[in-house]
């Protein structure tokens, strides 16, 4: 399961981390990054995916 969620963190990263933590602080924080940049926004879900 964890490489379908990096796969959905590489095309859009707030859909991988909502699947593996919900509406909690880690999805917001992954909002803002992917609009501020496309790649911190990969790398942050990339980074929850692994972690957990």
């Amino acid at each position: 399961m964890d490489i379908v969620r990096i796969i959905f963190a590489i095309l859009l990263p707030p859909l991988g981390v909502f699947l593996q933590v919900g509406l909690k602080w880690p999805f917001w924080i992954n909002i803002l990054l992917t609009i501020l940049g496309y790649i911190p926004g990969i790398v942050h879900a990339v980074w929850i995916i692994a972690r957990r």
